[in-house]
């Protein structure tokens, strides 16, 4: 089975477009969404559409944290920028929307694959992969082979042997990487919406289950279109310009 991994869609319809048009040239069997479809972007409503669609049709979709930041009664720790944006996205989304978002489940489990936004030793907790120490926290945390989260904007796999060996890389767009059954793996796939390594196109990874193997790719987009959409919302300017910078 070929899985197609998108994550941090943050309502940015011009990236998301291009992604799932990439996706299905490629080719794949399972669509997995790890979170944050809403937020920074001015498109929530079209992206949360889109993403509702693609669950009815059998897609796998987990929770962001600011998915579940939505909540008035959420505890997030978010800068001023983002309170400004999430309380503008709740202003454009529908009740219905929001009820879609709130029943989402934090993490999921295909086969030998957990799925989660932030990590799978405390995903309620949000808390970032930066480090190697970190991504085998996670790893030791479950049974499943391949962890596969969201929630950092940067592409990235960790990886650790039978003998507690850490590893990690960055990945090469379009490279199949196989991943060696001696090891367990954890990969980010990286922001479809909005990355932060420097290079504005987006992000997105497939996974083959059969052959075990993971390819990172890049899809340019018109980050500038993107970046003026958000503009004419009024949404701090800020957020315009990490799009045309990936950062």
């Amino acid at each position: 089975m070929k899985l197609a991994l998108l994550s941090d869609l943050h309502a940015n319809r011009q990236a998301l477009e291009a992604v799932w048009d990439h996706a299905r040239e490629q080719g794949f069997d399972q669509l997995v969404l790890l979170g944050d479809y809403v937020d920074y972007g001015a498109d929530p409503c079209w992206t949360v559409d889109f993403v509702m669609a693609r669950v009815a049709e059998g897609a796998i979709a987990v929770k962001g944290n600011h998915d579940d930041a939505l909540s008035v009664d959420s505890h997030h720790s978010l800068g001023a920028h983002v309170q400004q944006s999430l309380n503008w996205t709740r202003q454009q989304l529908s009740a219905q929307h929001k009820d879609f978002i709130a029943a989402l489940p934090l993490t999921a489990r295909l086969g030998d694959c957990l799925i989660t936004h932030a990590n799978a030793h405390a995903p309620a907790e949000w808390g970032y992969i930066h480090s190697r120490l970190e991504a085998t926290r996670s790893l030791y945390a479950t049974d499943a082979r391949f962890v596969f989260c969201g929630h950092m904007h940067d592409p990235h796999l960790y990886h650790v042997s039978t003998t507690g060996k850490l590893g990690e890389f960055i990945p090469v767009d379009g490279v199949a990487i196989e991943l060696s059954p001696a090891r367990r793996w954890l990969a980010i796939p990286g922001s479809v919406g909005q990355p932060r390594d420097g290079n504005p196109a987006a992000c997105y990874a497939m996974f083959d289950t059969d052959t075990e193997a993971l390819t990172f790719h890049r899809v340019p987009y018109n980050h500038e279109a993107a970046a003026d959409q958000i503009l004419k919302a009024g949404l701090p300017p800020e957020l315009a310009e990490r799009l045309q910078h990936g950062r």
